[in-house]
């Protein structure tokens, strides 16, 4: 069974960790934000059971706690931004900002990032333009853990893409998807739970269909998304194609299997030599009214999420909008708490011992088991 916490209890907690590893207080703040969201929103791979992986990052060096991040290359409309091996938490917001910036002047951003580290979720960074009337666009590369279509060999990563866009008086629609069959991290949590794995999700060395979550780190590999070619898993894979290349091939940054493994993806090894540097990350901001007034699309947006919430559905469904499900976990977890499994407990009952800090346990009347 979980044990529920405060969202403020667990922040704290992230922001003092990111501390004791050298990062400044912005930036521990920065880190501990975007890692917290992704509690808040329901995706529990992404949260704190990736700290004790950002801290495993920082203990074999390969991650920087007080990095440099430069521009290096830019032009009106476009950047590319050297992450100096920083966290992606911090990086990738940083990034975004100068997109947003650019958009401000000139319609619309690019920024695309090397050098950098996992970001975390993506749909955070895609929704930083959203207050400004923007679309946000995000997607990162990752190690490689997702066979091709046909392929025994893992190329590519779960590459995940973010959309974000305003509305006026419904939700943001905010898309935020891996390009595989599923994210690693919900294998991660079925390890956890002592589960098996849907048929389709994952494959065995030899290529064969496989209920092992455990599959990617003994010899197989997650699936694109698609599953099978008669599923369109060709597509799937394309997509996280398109997403290696603008993260990686286009700024610099490694792509395909010499993408960096993050910590808790099975091994620390990485592919040598590299082709290029880091992990990379491609975001971007539009400024709608750079298409047409933003009151008269925000209006229309509206109007499109109203009819798709009207569709017929089948008996006991209901016809979600992207981003929905997330917000509803957000609103309802600011409330009850939020869960963590007994294994992500146990990791972060070492990372304060480690670190000297106080752990929730402590104070059992902030901390209930449901």
């Amino acid at each position: 069974m979980p044990t529920y916490y405060k969202y403020t209890q667990l922040y704290n907690f992230a922001r003092q960790v990111f501390q004791k590893i050298g990062c400044s207080d912005e930036h521990a703040e920065q880190a501990a934000d975007v890692l917290i969201s992704a509690d808040l929103r329901g995706i529990d791979s992404h949260g704190m059971a990736r700290l004790a992986g950002y801290v495993k990052q920082w203990e074999i060096k390969r991650l920087n706690p007080t990095p440099n991040i430069k521009i290096v290359h830019e032009t009106p409309s476009t950047a590319v931004i050297d992450g100096d091996a920083g966290l992606g938490l911090v990086v990738a917001p940083t990034a975004m900002q100068i997109a947003i910036e650019k958009a401000q002047k000139v319609g619309t951003g690019w920024v695309a990032i090397k050098n950098s580290g996992h970001f975390g979720i993506a749909g955070y960074h895609a929704m930083m333009p959203l207050s400004y009337d923007m679309v946000g666009m995000t997607m990162t590369n990752a190690s490689s853990l997702v066979t091709p279509t046909f392929s025994l060999d893992k190329l590519l990563g779960t590459n995940p893409i973010a959309v974000a866009v305003p509305t006026e008086k419904y939700p943001p629609f905010v898309a935020d998807l891996a390009t595989s069959a599923v994210a690693y991290g919900k294998m991660q949590i079925l390890q956890r739970q002592g589960k098996e794995a849907p048929l389709g999700l994952v494959q065995n060395e030899q290529g064969q269909p496989s209920h092992n979550p455990h599959e990617p780190k003994i010899g197989g590999a997650l699936l694109p998304l698609g599953s099978d070619r008669v599923h369109s898993s060709h597509k799937g894979y394309a997509l996280g194609a398109i997403v290696d290349i603008l993260s990686g091939v286009l700024p610099g940054a490694n792509y395909g299997p010499w993408v960096p493994p993050f910590a808790t993806a099975g091994n620390t090894s990485e592919r040598t030599p590299p082709v290029g540097e880091g992990t990379g990350h491609f975001v971007g901001a539009m400024r709608i009214d750079a298409f047409r007034p933003a009151q008269d699309f925000k209006q229309s947006m509206d109007h499109w999420i109203s009819t798709f919430k009207e569709a017929k559905a089948v008996d006991g469904k209901e016809v979600l909008i992207p981003g929905e499900p997330e917000r509803n976990a957000h609103i309802e977890r600011l409330i009850t708490g939020i869960p963590v499994l007994p294994a992500v407990v146990e990791s972060l009952e070492k990372l304060a011992q480690q670190f000297d800090l106080e752990w929730l346990e402590n104070n059992k009347a902030q901390a209930t088991s449901m």
